[in-house]
């Protein structure tokens, strides 16, 4: 449905020409089977269950009818005859039969339930599986940052967490429609039998055409809600960040509530201008139609029935019977509330899983995916051979013909000012992009020849807007190398290297702190210490058998004096190791083995911080410009200062 429909049923209208409708049923068909298939995966055993308890119960009503029916049949007979006590003992006991048939119906409902709520726990968990193989292994970023498969990301997510809105929701829905068709195809055999075939297949098609054209008015409007996706995106993200903590403070010292609250209602409204025409257009006239429909075929029925009534051809009991029978159909004009919203919605969460299942496919499938191995990589050099590189969607170059060496066991600096490119480089060299132009080789091997998760395990990386994961210290270290998580040596080690020991012995539970105040025992870092904590996570991953060390601003959260000790210190313990630094400080790397300034996507110097100073070109212009801004903040700027003492301060 949300991968074939046309454009006139995704804006709600029903799909008109015989191509549209086609394409429209085919999704619908897609669909529908897709969350069939996934009924297995709850388990057999479990499957098995609830479809028994699901036929029981759409069973009962129907022993209930017939019970009820022979006890009013058997009273007729008793006041008409004045049978004994035996007649009686018959007239009693089918009422305690139906009795039973109603207190065991409403015993089983809260079993159906529970029954219902296992399986779709069971199905959410490997449709989030699912999502997260799409997202995390499988997708290209590149196709990540998609605005539609954005959109549709977010309702993948939002499907999964929205109780109703689930595929799991979805497949428990699909299993307790069992019980109301179960009692549609009793009821109709019933009619059949009181009033004869054509009188069954009335009731049987009022019914039916009611209950397609109600699921196709909500398929339709689920259509229509899946086009609205842009616009429901936006207003969720600012209804979302007005009531977050993270953005409250700032909200609050700017006094921007009022504001907010302003742009929350405009979004709103926004949404709703769209929806609420939408709905009425979808549900309004048709729900008359179709509630004409079962009542004309109901009332047809009721004639045939009166009609053979008078003449003489039906018994009490058929006649009750066949009242009763024909009371079922007419729930089908009206929404199931155990299954029709579930399944619907839980249907199109699980479209936007497969849509995002299917462009992360078709991404993954159009990128290289070499298979040689990266073990020991790299040996000599890693080389940047005339790259370029433009994001997608028509961008700009970003990098123009680079050509770079990184020699291996060398510490490279790439410095330059934001928008540079340097990011971009690092995201090439982990393979989160492939280049557009040129090559980037690994001892010779173009890097696209080689397996990319093998390549990506020999990188350590931190972005500059690495990730605070709400865990505990030892979490947060460990997933450089998830493996080694329980190896509290080597996470001390890595925190020592990051200069972060006396953060983790400050805290309460120390390694096993949740670093969140969100938990009970929580606590919050600042950003300096939160920085600390990701470069030991790459230094973790260092330890673990990364041969590549790749840091993107890595002390932009850090004051001066722990930027000097961590650069100090970090170029001492990388010795021999191919280690990559990011920044636009350019004072805070003149002790790297090289020195590379990237401006506007090239390449315009290269050497050692004193060769570069000595050059007197972009590098030494921006070197002094920057020790000479933080010497003019001090309370005192020497009388004179050379290259290395500007250095020096500035650090």
């Amino acid at each position: 449905m949300a991968e074939s429909v046309s454009a006139a049923a995704g804006e709600g209208a029903a799909p008109g020409r015989p191509a549209q409708v086609l394409a429209w049923l085919s999704g619908r068909r897609s669909s529908w089977w897709s969350i069939v298939r996934l009924v297995p995966r709850a388990g057999r055993l479990l499957v098995a269950g609830s479809v028994a308890l699901n036929l029981v119960i759409g069973l009962l009503p129907l022993g209930f009818v017939v019970a009820t029916s022979v006890a009013v049949q058997r009273a007729v007979e008793l006041a008409h005859t004045r049978h004994g006590g035996g007649a009686w003992g018959a007239a009693v006991a089918a009422l305690g039969l139906a009795v039973g048939a109603l207190l065991l119906q409403s015993a089983l409902t809260p079993f159906q339930t529970a029954l219902a709520e296992l399986v779709a726990r069971r199905i959410n968990g490997q449709c989030s599986r699912r999502l997260m193989r799409a997202t995390l292994e499988s997708a290209p970023i590149a196709v990540l940052e998609q605005e539609e498969v954005l959109d549709r990301l977010a309702e993948a997510q939002r499907g999964l967490t929205d109780y109703f809105m689930t595929p799991g929701e979805a497949t428990a829905g699909l299993l307790a429609l069992l019980a109301r068709y179960t009692q549609l195809v009793g009821a109709v055999v019933v009619v059949g039998i009181v009033l004869g075939p054509l009188a069954a297949v009335v009731v049987a098609a009022a019914a039916m055409v009611a209950r397609i054209g109600q699921r196709n008015s909500l398929a339709r409007f689920a259509d229509a809600w899946d086009s609205f996706l842009s616009t429901r995106r936006k207003g969720l993200y600012v209804s979302d960040t007005g009531s977050s903590p993270a953005a409250g403070k700032e909200i609050r010292v700017l006094g921007l509530a009022g504001w907010w609250r302003e742009r929350v209602e405009t979004e709103s409204r926004a949404f709703f201008a769209q929806l609420w025409p939408a709905r009425r257009r979808i549900f309004l006239v048709p729900f008359i139609c179709y509630s004409v429909i079962v009542l004309a075929g109901a009332a047809v029925v009721l004639l045939m029935l009166r009609n053979a009534a008078d003449a003489g051809g039906l018994s009490v009991l058929d006649i009750s019977l066949g009242l009763q029978a024909i009371l079922i159909p007419l729930r089908f004009g009206t929404f199931f509330p155990e299954a029709d919203v579930q399944t619907q919605y839980g249907i199109l969460a699980n479209d936007h899983i497969r849509y995002v299942e299917r462009r992360a496919a078709e991404g993954a499938a159009a990128a290289p995916h070499g298979t040689l191995s990266a073990a020991g990589l790299p040996r000599s050099a890693l080389r940047f051979e005339k790259v370029s590189f433009a994001y997608p969607e028509g961008g700009a170059r970003v990098l123009d013909e680079i050509e770079l060496d990184l020699p291996a066991g060398t510490s490279t600096a790439i410095v330059g000012l934001n928008g540079a490119g340097k990011t971009t480089l690092v995201k090439l060299l982990a393979r989160l992009y492939d280049v557009t132009g040129g090559r980037i080789s690994v001892d010779g091997v173009d890097l696209r020849e080689l397996e990319p998760r093998g390549w990506q395990r020999r990188l350590a990386v931190i972005y500059q807007d690495y990730v605070h994961y709400e865990m505990d210290v030892a979490t947060n270290v460990g997933l450089g190398a998830p493996e080694r998580l329980g190896d509290v040596e080597a996470l001390g080690k890595a925190l020592e290297w990051a200069g972060a020991t006396e953060v983790v012995e400050g805290l309460p539970d120390g390694l096993a702190t949740v670093l969140s105040s969100r938990y009970a025992g929580g606590v919050d870092l600042s950003g300096g210490q939160w920085q600390r904590m990701a470069l030991a996570r790459a230094l973790f991953a260092v330890g673990a058998g990364a041969s590549v060390l790749v840091l993107d601003e890595p002390t932009a959260q850090l004051d001066v004096r722990a930027e000097v000790a961590f650069f100090d210190r970090f170029l001492e313990l990388t010795r021999g190791l191919t280690t990559v630094v990011i920044s636009h400080r350019f004072s805070t790397v003149r002790r790297a083995d090289r020195i590379v300034v990237l401006e506007h996507g090239r390449i315009s110097e290269q050497g050692t911080h004193d060769e570069l100073l000595r050059l007197g070109g972009r590098y030494a212009e921006l070197f002094q410009l920057q020790a000479r801004r933080f010497l003019d903040a001090g309370e005192e700027e020497p009388e004179e200062v050379s290259d290395d003492e500007g250095a020096e301060v500035a650090l």
